[in-house]
């Protein structure tokens, strides 16, 4: 700390008490003043010989009031009095950064300019702030701060001002030209600043980093922070990366309980103006702060209620970079009242700004985009991004649905923000779904149908249709149709590799191998494998399975090109024979050319149940069509009509 010695002679200041303050001398004192409760007995020569406001109060003095002078309001109080007064003296005092704000107003409210005399007090400390105080780093730090004490008049002075854009100067510099000390206690400073401390087992010398400053400005109130930070940014030689660790060190400082993401008891207006005004100083550029921190200032918002511009402010920041957040970033507690546990509204703003960003691929809630129409000028968002944000979702969904107030109107909104094309695979919705249905128990057929509409089954893989075909909270539509498609997706598999395998000359089947009946030795091993555990599944998925199985590759696939068409609107294929008897699961189909692939099961042949009409109309399917048409033989009524679903379409 820079210091400066005025004066030679030794302090004779002497106290009586705590309020009165005198000069042991052989003169009496003919003069005293009072400066607030403390008394003042002086002599009027060294004083009026360097103080044209003393002069004036002395000459309007007079006898009855014994030369008493009272000045209740000098900036600094007694304590700048007393080193203005042992300055006239000519006494010893010694000026630091502590002291030399109050001394330099105190003198300014005396008058002690030179026009009285020659290298009078201001002059004095003018050069010890510009010469020594100011260009010292931390001691620009310590000035600022003892100047909120003496407004107006350090403003005045423009104390303030010069420390502020000295402080801001040093802040600015190039890294490597800091030579002075400052406070780093951050331990990543290495990873941050890209700077390996040893090299081939030789500890190299540590650079500075480019955020040195940050933690020695934390120091600073509110208002001064703020406007430090506004001159930095006026000079522009800091990131906005620098910036936003500058406001993230601050925030943690000043606003107890912050890390954890909540706000302990204290000065709520007080932490509210700062929160405030951190939101207001963030940087404008994508991916100045993290996502994380910017999630912690809004639930921080939320405690302090702070108000509806910093909030929307958090929220359009937060949803530009969504792609970071974790779950347990989104997880923000619901206000005081509300039966949810977690405050789902916000999460929804949150994701419908993310939504905008391209322009809109997402449904959005109508009440939502009005609140944020400045948005929506479009931007490109990475595939990667697009499908980061459908699994935080998905994932988010999953942990709230623990709520046994979360509403199923809710859950429905927020999955269909998220484009369907940012899933290439639905399982984390899949089991989002699942722990909706497994904590809400009680949820109608209708609900079950509306929210195992948002998955779509094809999407899912393997594992998790294998879950779900044992799952008994599904509804049993979605279960066959899950089944229907894993059996599609395994039939499509086989047909590939048989094709593949007849083609390829090097590779020669055996006759064996080569046999032409479904219901063939080669036609049963080389049958599409049912998943594990599928088998100990209920009666009615077996029977559904079974009769799946029993359709020809065409079959399954143009029902899987049209999903919504009956039976009868189904094209012919050359497979097929006009006036073909109907199909059973236990009979063999039609052999097909080499190269078709035949999905029935490898049972004993059966005579057709007697209720199939000769002329090949069902009494299930309607009409028949140029496709010999699959029976069950006593098949249940609800068997029934769930595998008229299938061909109808799900």
């Amino acid at each position: 700390m820079k210091y400066m010695k005025l004066g030679s002679k030794p302090d004779s200041f002497q106290t009586d008490g705590n309020n009165i303050r005198y000069v042991a001398t052989e003169l009496a004192t003919d003069v005293t003043i009072n400066v607030g409760e403390v008394k003042f007995y002086l002599h009027k020569f060294p004083l009026l010989s360097k103080s044209a406001h003393l002069q004036k109060l002395v000459a309007a003095t007079d006898e009855e009031t014994n030369d008493e002078i009272n000045i209740p309001d000098i900036p600094g109080g007694h304590v700048a009095f007393e080193i203005c007064a042992k300055f006239c003296y000519g006494m010893t005092v010694t000026l630091n950064a502590y002291n030399v704000v109050p001394a330099r107003c105190a003198a300014e409210y005396l008058e002690m300019h030179e026009t009285i005399e020659k290298g009078n007090l201001i002059y004095k400390i003018e050069v010890f702030l510009n010469s020594s105080i100011l260009r010292s780093w931390k001691d620009s730090i310590i000035v600022l701060q003892t100047t909120k004490s003496l407004l107006p008049w350090s403003e005045d002075l423009k104390v303030v001002s010069h420390c502020i854009d000295s402080i801001a100067s040093k802040a600015s510099i190039d890294s490597s030209e800091v030579d002075w000390s400052y406070t780093y206690n951050r331990k990543k400073l290495s990873l941050e600043n890209g700077i390996d401390s040893q090299w081939n087992g030789v500890r190299k010398e540590q650079l500075v980093p480019k955020d040195w400053w940050v933690e020695d400005l934390s120091e600073l109130d509110m208002d001064s922070y703020k406007r430090v930070i506004l001159a930095i940014k006026t000079k522009g030689r800091n990131s906005p990366h620098v910036i936003g660790e500058a406001l993230k060190a601050y925030a943690y400082r000043k606003l107890p309980g912050f890390s954890k993401g909540i706000i302990n008891q204290g000065d709520i207006l007080k932490f509210q103006t700062i929160l405030d005004t951190i939101v207001w100083l963030l940087p404008i550029e994508k991916g100045s702060v993290s996502c994380s921190f910017l999630l912690k200032l809004l639930k921080a918002a939320r405690l302090v209620d702070s108000g509806e511009k910093c909030m929307n402010d958090l929220v359009k920041k937060i949803g530009r970079q969504l792609y970071e957040a974790s779950v347990s970033d989104l997880l923000i507690p619901s206000s005081e009242g509300d039966d949810m546990i977690y405050d789902v509204d916000t999460v929804l703003n949150v994701v419908e700004v993310f939504v905008m960003q391209e322009g809109g691929s997402g449904q959005t809630s109508p009440q939502v985009s009005e609140e944020f129409q400045e948005i929506r000028s479009p931007v490109f968002v990475s595939a990667s991004s697009k499908m980061a944000v459908a699994n935080l979702v998905d994932s988010y969904l999953a942990e709230v649905s623990k709520d046994p107030n979360f509403p199923l109107l809710k859950f429905i909104e927020l999955a269909e923000m998220v484009s369907s094309s940012s899933r290439p695979a639905h399982d984390g919705l899949y089991r989002a779904i699942d722990m909706y249905l497994k904590e809400h128990p009680h949820v109608t057929k209708v609900e079950k149908k509306k929210l195992c509409a948002l998955m779509d089954c094809k999407k899912l893989t393997p594992d998790a249709c294998m879950h779900a075909i044992q799952n008994d909270r599904l509804p049993l539509r979605v279960v066959v149709q899950i089944l229907f498609f894993e059996q599609l997706r395994q039939s499509s598999t086989i047909s590939s590799t048989a094709t593949t395998t007849t083609e390829d000359p090097a590779v020669s089947p055996s006759p064996r191998q080569r046999g032409g009946g479904c219901g063939s030795t080669a036609a049963s091993s080389s049958s599409p494998p049912i998943p594990r555990r599928i088998g100990t599944g209920s009666p009615l998925i077996t029977e559904m399975l079974g009769t799946i199985k029993g359709l020809t590759n065409d079959q399954l696939e143009d029902i899987y090109r049209l999903p919504n068409n009956t039976w009868e609107d189904i094209p012919s294929t050359s497979s097929s024979r006009e006036g073909a008897p109907p199909l059973s699961p236990y009979t063999s189909p039609p052999v097909g050319p080499p190269s078709r692939v035949c999905l029935a099961s490898s049972q004993p042949k059966r005579t057709p149940p007697s209720h199939s009409d000769p002329k090949g109309k069902s009494p299930m399917f309607g009409s028949s069509s140029k496709y010999p048409l699959p029976q069950v033989d006593k098949m249940s009524d609800e068997s029934s009509d769930l595998i008229d679903v299938i061909f109808k379409g799900i």
